[in-house]
């Protein structure tokens, strides 16, 4: 009986696979459940073996065990879709080879032996430099091995424009490090005491910050790229978009609202976040009080056709920031005729790359690699 439960038990997790998670913690969930498959493909299989020498409960333990079996696949399956067709989409729009690299960069989209790799893995330890003394504000900055002066990646940190900092999800800041590229990921102004434009000041002063010390921490200033995640990520864009900075030759987008507008007429499920209220807070009052703070906020409003190329990575089944927003944008860089690429995950959700060697993240990460080295080489 107690196996019966544990298989009903998974029957249930199996399902945050395909069907968005109603409630914050089972957002939580979600993440592991989707990008750490293996761990439930192997337990689920077990306790299937386990129940074939029991007569009594097998049926009613086979039937939901098989169901969760199958579903906790679909990740992976999804996985290999994915990367099958990502080579050639990705260079339908880069140019031929432009998934070739020389470095270290990930080799393949996706393997699944890589899911079951990294554990333990060292991170590399950034140095704490101040890059704004009037505010206080620092970065961590990974100083790439690699000889000469290298291209730097600025990453954005998430958080709901009001929590998070600069040592959130490092192990990409690593990989970027490792691959021979210099990473700087920066803390910014919080809010509800700053608002929007006060973080997109502070990439730029942290960007400036950069180039007047490119000699001596190796940066080639004609060489950025700026990466954010969730409001990092609406952070990362409209930085892009608005200040024109010389060398920011692309930017990345995880999972990042990208129209405030609709997204204010269409709130997030409130059990999972109370998304108006968040952005409220970010941007002075609701949308009816302060419209124009919404619309100045709004990466899809302030991309031209003279914008720099843009990489956008989302999971249809996020609960936080819907997958509308990268899709829209897409549809105006399209129309604008703006270089750039947007990765589909099908079965993620926000966080989706939590790890680096989970299907989003093995995914996600090639991706990465690629337009970054396309964008600087």
């Amino acid at each position: 009986m107690i196996r019966v439960g544990f298989i009903w038990f998974l029957f249930l997790l199996s399902l945050l696979t395909v069907f968005k998670a109603p409630a914050y913690y089972l957002w939580l969930v979600s993440i592991v459940v989707t990008e750490f498959p293996w761990v439930f493909i192997v337990v689920t299989l077990f306790l299937l073996v386990w129940g074939m020498g029991v007569n009594k409960y097998q049926l009613a333990g086979a039937i939901p065990g098989v169901i969760a079996l199958i579903l906790f696949c679909t990740p992976i399956v999804r996985a290999y879709n994915v990367a099958h067709t990502l080579k050639p989409d990705f260079e339908a729009v880069f140019g031929a080879g432009s998934t070739k690299v020389t470095n270290k960069s990930i080799k393949e989209p996706f393997r699944f032996f890589k899911m079951l790799a990294g554990i333990g893995e060292k991170l590399a330890l950034p140095e704490v430099l101040t890059y704004d003394t009037e505010h206080n504000l620092k970065l961590d900055y990974y100083h790439t091995k690699a000889p000469g002066k290298q291209p730097c990646i600025v990453i954005v940190h998430g958080g709901s424009w009001s929590t998070g900092n600069s040592t959130e999800l490092p192990e990409l800041n690593t990989h970027l490090y490792k691959v021979g590229y210099n990473v700087a990921a920066v803390n910014y102004r919080l809010a509800p005491k700053f608002q929007n434009p006060v973080p997109v000041q502070d990439v730029h002063t942290a960007i400036t910050y950069l180039k007047a010390h490119a000699e001596e921490l190796g940066i080639d200033t004609t060489n950025f790229i700026l990466l954010g995640r969730s409001a990092g990520g609406q952070i990362a864009l409209l930085s892009a978009y608005t200040l024109n900075e010389p060398g920011v030759k692309g930017v990345i987008s995880y999972y990042a609202p990208a129209d405030m507008v609709w997204g204010y007429s269409i709130p997030s499920n409130p059990l999972v976040m109370d998304s108006r209220k968040v952005m409220s807070d970010y941007l002075g009052g609701a949308y009816d009080n302060v419209p124009k703070n919404y619309e100045a906020s709004s990466p899809i409003l302030a991309v031209t056709k003279n914008a720099i190329p843009t990489l956008l990575i989302h999971g249809q089944n996020d609960v936080l920031v819907a997958y509308e927003h990268s899709r829209r944008l897409n549809e105006k860089l399209q129309q604008l005729g703006v270089k750039h690429f947007l990765l589909t995950l099908p079965w993620a959700t926000h966080g989706c790359d939590y790890t680096l060697n989970g299907p989003s993240g093995q995914l996600a990460t090639y991706t990465v690699d690629r337009f970054i080295n396309q964008m600087t080489k």
